[in-house]
């Protein structure tokens, strides 16, 4: 089993995201990539990030794939959050998945964004790994059913 890297924002991630950001609040189409907009559980303060969703029909999740990350912790506390994407901005609500539910998702994720060069580290499974390896995993990256918009 390989280790997994512990998340740590560098240099290089921080001009990502600073430019995933910009793209998506300028209503620039990036594929399943979304802003996340959730209110931090102590500071109450609106944090804006860029994110993945996994989409199967009319379903969608949101998968934290560098693990328990702040916006996980706030996303959790509130249970609700925005999707944005230029001006359009969706009001939902989320629901954590447990681990059984939540590994054929990751799968799904990582077999979409395995190419990505700083997803893999993050995880211990590869893209064709069991179902049962991605169940483990699940304890690592929390995933969030969107069961509605508000």
């Amino acid at each position: 089993m390989a280790m997994i890297q512990t998340f740590r924002m560098s240099r290089t991630m921080r001009l990502l995201t600073a430019l995933l950001k910009a793209l998506l609040q300028a209503g620039m189409p990036m594929g399943s990539l979304m802003l996340l907009s959730v209110r931090g559980h102590k500071s109450k303060k609106v944090y804006t990030t860029p994110v993945a969703l996994v989409h199967q029909g009319h379903e969608r999740w949101l998968v934290a794939a560098f693990g328990e990350v702040n916006w996980v912790r706030n996303l959790r506390a509130a249970g609700a959050a925005h999707l944005i994407r230029g001006r359009h901005t969706e009001p939902i609500d989320v629901v954590e998945l447990g681990m059984t539910d939540a590994a054929p998702i990751l799968q799904r994720f990582l077999q979409a964004y395995h190419l990505v060069p700083f997803i893999p580290p993050y995880f211990s499974v590869t893209p064709h790994s069991p179902l049962a390896d991605f169940e483990r995993e699940a304890t690592h990256h929390p995933v969030f059913g969107i069961v509605r918009s508000r």
